[in-house]
């Protein structure tokens, strides 16, 4: 039978395992290099990002929408930095403002080329305008990055406008507001030019025509023009009344075909007040029209749709003789400080009716302050806010509240309400005295007497 004998093992092979379990020491030149995360490399788009987070929010951008804005345009990451930073700098070089630059990159990130704007570097003080405003700035810039056009197409441009009467300050409106004028040619803008002379508007009134009105450059005169001015001679204006009216107000030529006889026909279903109605029509049957035109597009700008526009138009008509900057204030309010719908406009239209300063904002005030003190039994809508006449108004919400009379103004003691007329004035109404005679003392007796 084996017998198994286990030995120690001897120093020498204890000393070559120490030897061969502990590593040797090596130089520092081939240690080897630790991998770095991607995240940290100076290369990595998230540090690209980082950059050009910092870039643009030294630039103006509100950090809130920069993160959207660098993730919906991840082609500025493959873009050279220093050129992205020399762009902005261009663009802040035109004097444009700040809200400006920013809404038109927001709108057209792919402007921020540094090749394309290394060509305007030098060009909009080289195109011939004088008085050159941030919006025309903003418009070029934008059709020009869209069609791949240089600073000396819009010189050419500016040459053909001036070349063909304009004068600064039109050809700068020109190219505010039209600036597809840059790729027509100069055959395109005389016919229109040939279509104001031709219906006997003076040569001396094509300039305020085309300040008014750009674009009727963008018009074609066939199709457009010539019919429009067919349906005013077929509405019974003679051609004198319509070059009058033309030369007054050139936006007329901007309505669309069937836009008048619409607006015309909604006159002669209005029912209104005879005052209200003379003021409508004191400027003409044309022109009245018009304003009506103006107030429906000014509806339909804060959302109404036509036939909600007329709806309003036909409910309150007095909207009708009441300027369009009075109007877009009380919408406006209405939206952003009231915060109701502007189709509440279409229940309660008396709201445009009212006067602004003397009823819609004190009695705003009122409300509000009752509301935020906790003093309102129910929600007070629109309507409450509008019909109730001042005094119903008054006895409901201001009366119970001292406070709110300084508010309201109106039936406070403490506002002294001027007098209409002249101290003094009734001592001018007063009649006449007469000297009376023996015979009308006679008359006056008998006809006592017999009563």
């Amino acid at each position: 039978m084996a017998i198994r004998v286990l030995t120690r093992p001897t120093v020498h092979n204890l000393k070559s395992i120490v030897a061969f379990q502990t590593p040797k020491p090596q130089s520092l030149s081939t240690v080897t290099q630790i991998p770095v995360s991607p995240r940290n490399s100076p290369q990595s788009p998230y540090r690209k990002q980082i950059s050009l987070f910092n870039l643009f929010q030294r630039h103006g951008f509100p950090p809130s929408q920069l993160h959207g804005f660098l993730k919906k345009n991840q082609f500025f990451q493959n873009y050279n930095p220093h050129e992205l930073e020399k762009s902005l700098g261009i663009l802040f070089s035109f004097q444009i403002p700040q809200k400006f630059i920013i809404s038109l990159i927001s709108d057209y990130p792919r402007l921020l080329e540094f090749e394309f704007l290394k060509k305007w570097e030098m060009g909009i003080a080289k195109l011939g305008v004088s008085g050159v405003s941030p919006l025309m700035i903003r418009n070029v810039l934008e059709f020009s990055r869209r069609f791949e056009l240089d600073p000396v197409d819009v010189s050419r441009c500016v040459k053909i406008l001036k070349g063909l009467g304009l004068r600064d300050g039109t050809v700068g409106r020109v190219l505010e507001e039209f600036p597809r004028v840059i790729v027509m040619n100069e055959g395109e803008i005389q016919r229109k030019i040939q279509f104001c002379l031709g219906i006997g508007i003076p040569e001396n009134s094509i300039n305020g025509i085309f300040h008014s009105l750009p674009g009727i450059l963008g018009f074609g005169v066939e199709d457009r023009l010539k019919p429009l001015l067919s349906e005013f001679l077929k509405l019974g204006f003679t051609e004198k009344v319509i070059r009058r009216e033309i030369s007054r107000e050139p936006r007329m030529l901007g309505m669309e075909l069937g836009e008048l006889s619409r607006c015309l026909e909604f006159l002669g279903t209005l029912k209104c007040r005879v005052p209200i109605k003379e003021k409508i029509f004191s400027k003409g049957e044309l022109r009245a029209g018009f304003e009506v035109k103006l107030r429906v597009d000014c509806l339909c700008s804060y959302g109404l749709i036509r036939r909600e526009a007329f709806e309003v138009l036909w409910k309150e008509p007095r909207v009708i003789i009441y300027e369009i900057k009075d109007i877009e204030e009380k919408i406006e309010f209405l939206v952003h400080t009231m915060r109701y719908n502007v189709g509440c406009l279409i229940e309660v239209p008396e709201y445009l009716g009212v006067n602004f300063d003397k009823q819609i904002v004190p009695r705003w005030n009122v409300i509000e302050y009752l509301r935020l003190k906790g003093g309102l039994g129910c929600k007070v809508g629109l309507k409450g806010l509008i019909k109730p006449s001042r005094l119903r108004f008054y006895n409901l919400y201001v009366k119970p509240y001292p406070e709110c009379e300084k508010m309201f103004g109106r039936f406070s003691s403490d506002v002294e309400v001027g007098n209409r007329h002249p101290v003094g004035l009734w001592k001018l109404m007063k009649p006449q005295k007469h000297p009376e005679s023996e015979e009308d003392v006679k008359n006056m007796k008998f006809f006592v007497q017999s009563l």
